[in-house]
């Protein structure tokens, strides 16, 4: 299950995300104090008990409704003797309820085919808890017990001493793999953030001695007072009509009553303090600097209610989306001041709203960066922004909810039902995008620079400021002072600051089409089944495949390849460029740099990123439909134009340099790296971790040369699109853009080399970290010659090992919060299996649950898995797929693939038979084929 912590920083632009949810449009221009609309596509109702319920009909995934329960209780609710236990609530509706005692709820779900942490989910945070639960609706039954269980999880958790008991291991193995450097970290600045606030006291993951010591009448008086039906929500949308759903939520729900004498739920606030207030905290496993500054609002957290307000919002919007155009372009200029940088207005923790500035630097640039961002925050205060930055932020944001819009009617229940969550916790606007929209095509036009300009004398204050500063602790590095801090405050304040200057930049990125070729032949591919595609060979020699679907409106997704890749380059070669490829990507294409091509670009939906892979090179990319054509632009000037920039190449290898240089010092991280090490023992081809030296060596020019060769012959590409194609457009730019390039008749295959990773019996033991902390990974490797049936079994052993890890390493043993295993067999570069096991532990289990797992896949060896579970996962991927279906990105993927791995398409339609007829004895036997000759056993301990 997973947990939110405290959001101390929030998404960007989290504000343009707030309405995009569909609902009527209203043609009447509203006084600015009318309250804001509800979109007309959801019932809201209220039962006699006061639980509020939110239906919408959806068709889209079919057969399926999502399910949530919201309760407007949290960890800032509990008392002393609660620390924690919010969270624990949480983890007992998941261990014995009046209708499914302990276990019984997640094996009947996994019996339907909902996976636990995949589908089936909750959440528990400072002010509130939420279920997930997704749920089929064309089974009378199957719907039944789902309004079944969030009946119970509203109300009938057992809370037997027991069951208590036994879920203490598992709360204190979650509460295990939060502990590191960030934690450390946060516990000592926590308290300034929520200054004077409960908040700092109530973290939702509780302390570990309460966890382990808390009395039995403590959470079932949490369960008493909190979870009842006035403080709750039901929200169902999904494939079935509101009616029914309606008549569910009253059946299972008007039954629930509240206590006699209910405590009150209090809210609970920061103060606010006149002085500036600095944290500054490091610390040894700390794998990166950051640096935030806050200036809190003197009130509390202001609702969105009425037609002002949420033009406001969009104002506060343009705002942030004009100063990070603006931080943005620091990032990508020689010697950044730091790796990213962002500013927004919004929540930090609880009903306290601040203007936030973030960034995050390398271990000796925090002052550096601290400066930028008070500099550009100062810029903008004495300068505003310019009338051209303010068009292109309406133009972005325009868009974004055009396309919102476009795909009214094509959105995914799971991607409507949060809004209507967050309107009965936060009461978040719920207008509709319809609504949204039109509202914004009306009052863009109408918003001045100077609306925007003056939001940043408000952000800006010098009392209720906070400016933390975190990173790593290490011999030879000199932490930054409070004074220093205060000093440079003062400094910028009383600085000579000049104005920003924005620079002009071409109305077109290809003013100049070049010379159209043609298309030689055409072919329909699979004509009249559902995997139909449509190929053009162009006269360059280059493929151009696709299929036009009607899942989203407002969506075209691209990939690309040809065989070769790094597997084409020297062992010398290969080491000189593993570390520059990816920046010969940073600089322009024709004259355009990235900040150019951010303003360009502005207004429309587009992305094309090429890459070079070990045993290929390509693109990816997607574009909105009416923005097609700078994608085959942008294409076409990447294989014949892409700049050469070494000032573009020297900002990218300092933001490697800041983003890696600490991140040995992660326990985890630091693990995987020396594991791949070790397998990798006597690869004359492996690069390893890239570190200062590395990068420092990385040979830009050679890179840069080998780039050119890679993309020189277009003729030996495959591309591939899918989405709301316009078949005549995509052949126009096909000839225009991609025929035209430079070719010739060479055709390349990626080489296979001899050195194999090491397989068999070996074991592997690194120590690293302070905290009691361990990770343990089992793995199974070897060469095989490819077998579909095979690889299905290998995958159905892996979901099915999974299953029997959480039984018994979780459930039985209380020894881990989460633990899974992993099989599949591969085509590319040569056949070959991987199976592996991993979990994190406590020091003291791990060499038992490593014995506790392999015995569970002996048993799977010697005796096969059940049909009750080989069942569960039939299922589960069988549902997946249904969905996965109605997926532009599936089903480029499986198109793709289908060519690279020269395997056949139509076995997509065979899916449902291929995974049926999967047997307990063919999981069996690829167990006993792969997995009987050793193991690498890896085991990540901390240092003594």
């Amino acid at each position: 299950m997973k947990r939110t912590l405290p959001r101390v920083l929030n998404t960007l632009f989290a504000c343009f995300l707030l309405t995009a949810y569909v609902g009527n449009s209203q043609s009447k221009t509203a006084e600015p104090s009318t309250t804001l609309p509800i979109t007309s596509e959801v019932k809201i109702g209220k039962l006699s008990n006061g639980l509020t319920y939110y239906i919408q009909n959806n068709g889209k995934p079919e057969d399926k409704v999502e399910l949530r329960l919201a309760i407007k209780a949290g960890s800032i609710l509990e008392t002393k003797d609660q620390l924690g236990l919010a969270h624990f609530m949480e983890h007992m509706n998941f261990n014995g309820t009046k209708h499914f005692k302990k276990n019984e709820l997640v094996d009947y779900l996994q019996g339907i085919g909902v996976e636990f942490g995949a589908d089936l989910n909750a959440y528990t945070s400072f002010d509130e808890t939420v279920y997930i639960l997704p749920i089929p609706s064309d089974d009378p039954e199957k719907l039944d017990k789902g309004f079944e269980i969030l009946q119970d999880w509203a109300g009938n958790a057992l809370l037997t001493e027991e069951d208590i008991d036994d879920e203490r291991g598992v709360v204190i193995e979650e509460y295990r793999t939060r502990l590191g450097a960030s934690t450390r970290m946060q516990s000592k600045y926590l308290d300034k953030i929520a200054y004077k606030s409960r908040y700092a006291e109530r973290l939702p993951i509780g302390t570990l001695d309460n966890l382990e010591n808390f009395k039995y009448e403590s959470i079932r008086n949490f369960q008493k007072d909190w979870y009842r039906p006035n403080l709750m929500a039901v929200i169902a949308v999904g494939d079935l009509d509101v009616e029914t759903l309606e008549q569910k939520i009253k059946d299972n729900f008007s039954g629930l009553t509240n206590p006699k004498n209910e405590k009150k739920r209090d809210e609970y606030y920061s103060e606010n303090h006149k002085e500036t207030l600095v944290a500054i905290e490091w610390d040894e496993e700390a794998t990166g600097s950051q640096v935030s500054i806050y200036y809190k609002d003197q009130g509390n957290t202001k609702k969105t209610k009425t037609i002002k307000d949420y033009r406001d919002n969009m104002v506060e919007g343009l705002f942030d989306q004009m100063i990070n155009n603006r931080l943005a372009e620091f990032s990508n200029k020689p010697n950044p001041p730091f790796i990213f940088g962002f500013s927004y207005n919004g929540r930090i923790i609880g009903n306290k709203d601040a203007y936030q500035s973030f960034a995050q630097t390398n271990e000796t640039g925090q002052l550096e960066a601290l400066k930028v961002l008070l500099e550009e925050n100062e810029r903008v205060k004495r300068y505003g922004f310019k009338a051209s930055e303010l068009e292109r932020a309406k133009k972005d944001y325009l868009a974004r909810l055009e396309r919102q819009f476009n795909d009214k009617d094509k959105r995914e229940s799971n991607r409507i039902v949060n809004a209507y969550v967050q309107h009965f916790l936060r009461e978040n606007p719920i207008p509709g995008i319809e609504w949204t929209f039109e509202f914004a095509q009306k009052q863009l036009p109408s918003i001045q620079l100077k609306e925007v300009n003056s939001l940043i004398t408000d952000f800006l204050h010098d009392d209720n400021r906070l400016v933390i500063l975190t990173g790593p602790k290490k011999d030879g590095l000199k932490k930054v002072t409070e004074q220093e801090v205060i000093d440079l405050l003062n400094k910028v304040e009383n600085a000579d600051i000049e104005d920003y200057e924005d620079e002009a930049v071409r109305e077109e990125l290809m003013p100049v089409k070049p010379k159209k070729g043609s298309i030689v032949q055409q072919t329909t591919n699979n004509e009249g089944k559902l995997n139909e595609t449509k190929t053009f060979v162009l006269s360059n020699g280059a493929k151009v495949t696709y299929k036009k679907t009607d899942f989203k409106n407002d969506e075209i997704l691209m990939e690309a390849f040809s065989y070769g890749g790094t597997s084409l380059y020297s062992n010398e070669e290969l080491k000189e460029t593993s570390s520059a490829n990816r920046g010969v990507f940073e600089a322009g294409i024709d004259g355009v740099d990235k900040n150019e091509m951010a303003k360009l670009t502005s207004g429309k939906i587009v992305r094309v990123s090429p890459f070079i892979g070990g045993n290929s090179e390509g693109f990816r990319g997607s574009a909105s439909p009416k923005d097609l054509e700078m994608m085959f632009q942008m294409i076409h000037l990447y294989f014949t134009k892409l700049d050469k920039d070494p000032e573009a190449f020297a900002s990218y290898i300092s933001k490697q340099k800041a983003f890696l240089g600490n991140i040995l010092s992660n326990p985890s991280i630091s693990f995987s790296i020396a594991l791949s090490e070790y397998l990798n023992e006597g690869n004359p081809r492996y690069t390893g971790f890239p570190d200062e030296e590395a990068l420092d060596n990385a040979n830009y020019d050679l890179a840069y040369e080998k780039y050119k060769e890679r993309f020189a012959n277009a003729g030996d590409f495959h591309f591939y699109f899918v989405g709301n194609v316009d078949d005549d457009k995509l052949a126009e730019y096909a000839e225009t853009y991609i025929a035209s390039l430079p070719s010739s008749e060479e055709r390349e295959m990626y080489k296979v080399f001899d050195f194999r990773p090491k397989t068999g019996s070996h074991e592997f033991n690194y120590n690293k970290g302070t905290e009691p902390k361990s990770q343990v990974r089992l793995s199974f490797s070897g060469e095989t010659e490819y077998n579909k049936d095979e690889a299905n079994a290998m995958n159905a052993l892996g979901e099915i090992l999974s299953i029997k890890l959480i039984e018994k390493l979780r459930e039985e043993e209380g020894g881990v919060y989460g633990a899974g295993a992993r099989g599949s067999i591969n085509k590319i570069p040569y056949g070959s299996y991987n199976f592996s096991i991993s979990f994190p532990c406590g020091p003291d289990n791990a060499e038992k649950l490593a014995d506790a797992s392999i015995a569970e896949l002996e048993k799977i060896i010697k005796e096969g898995p059940t049909e009750a579970d080989l069942d569960k996962v039939k299922k589960a991927m069988l549902l997946s797929r249904k969905e996965d279906l109605q997926q532009n990105r599936f089903w480029l993927s499986q198109i793709k693939n289908a060519d690279y791995n020269k395997s056949d398409l139509d076995s997509i339609l065979n899916f449902e038979e291929n995974i049926n007829a999967i047997t307990t004895q063919n999981v069996q036997d690829v167990a006993k084929k792969y997995l009987t000759d050793g193991y690498v056993k890896a085991i990540l301990m901390p240092e003594k």
